[in-house]
């Protein structure tokens, strides 16, 4: 099979540890696009946290993809334009607020480009030191929350946080898409959107079948667009329950497992046509 696409998650995956790209990996990845494949940046992350990674690969200049907010909002790199963006209503927000309340966990959102939160805490604080966006605190969340947004988490303790996602999982299962990104956030989008399916579209108006496409990831908001991609590849650190479904398990974010795959089922094979 000749792949023509390659998405790929960002924390735990693309990026080490200290949200580097490996020099190996760049590499691949430049070398990957250098000969028409496409590069698809694919995060829970906010679009803004994901710009720089994107410039750092070149995605304008291979006119190339941001997915972000899990599937919520597909850009277009080269045109800075929306080609799809899912919103949850202001009274969708404020019943989330209310679960939160009921549940025992913060909750948090955004605006613009920032992060709205009522109380401080160290797992908000944690998401604006990934996504480089200023936490706002405010007052009341029902309040502030004046707009359309594109997704809502709810932070907390990893433990507490897996007995809350089974319980709204079959809750809210006829209104919100639920997963967790990270053991500390539990995500909410529109009812339908996920990695998975922003991915089914995107493809559609590349005109790139889903055969031809790798994705990679390492956790359950990751499991759909695994799921699938022609070749669903699970990271080293991945869960196992996450590796099960992969077509593939290749080496961990810290040992150049996304320039692995890369290597192994894109550049060998152009190198041997």
């Amino acid at each position: 099979m000749t792949y023509k696409m390659i998405v790929l998650d960002l924390d735990d995956t693309l990026l080490r540890d200290d949200h580097s790209i490996s020099d190996r990996t760049k590499e691949a990845l430049m070398k990957a696009q250098e000969n028409g494949v496409k590069v698809v940046l694919a995060s829970g992350r906010p679009t803004f946290g994901m710009k720089p990674i994107a410039a750092e690969l070149s995605l304008e200049k291979f006119e190339s993809f941001i997915l972000s907010f899990n599937g919520g909002k597909i850009i277009n790199c080269h045109s800075n334009d929306d080609m799809f963006s899912s919103t949850l209503p202001i009274e969708a927000a404020q019943k989330l607020y209310e679960l939160s309340v009921r549940e025992g966990v913060n909750i948090h959102t955004y605006i613009r480009d920032e992060i709205i939160v009522e109380v401080d805490n160290p797992y908000t604080t944690r998401e604006s030191e990934i996504t480089k966006l200023p936490i706002k605190l405010v007052d009341k969340f029902t309040d502030s929350v004046t707009e359309p947004v594109v997704k809502v988490l709810m932070v907390g303790d990893p433990e507490r946080l897996k007995e809350v996602e089974a319980k709204l999982q079959v809750e809210l299962e006829e209104e919100f898409s639920v997963m967790r990104s990270k053991p500390y956030f539990l995500e909410f989008t529109e009812k339908g959107v996920t990695k998975g399916t922003s991915l089914a579209q995107l493809i559609k108006s590349c005109g790139i079948k889903r055969e031809e496409v790798i994705a990679i990831g390492d956790s359950y908001n990751d499991q759909a667009m695994i799921e699938f991609a022609g070749l669903g590849v699970a990271m080293g650190n991945a869960p196992d329950d996450i590796k099960e479904i992969a077509d593939y398990v290749t080496d961990t974010n810290m040992n150049d497992g996304v320039a692995k795959v890369v290597e192994k089922f894109v550049l060998d094979k152009i190198l041997i046509n």
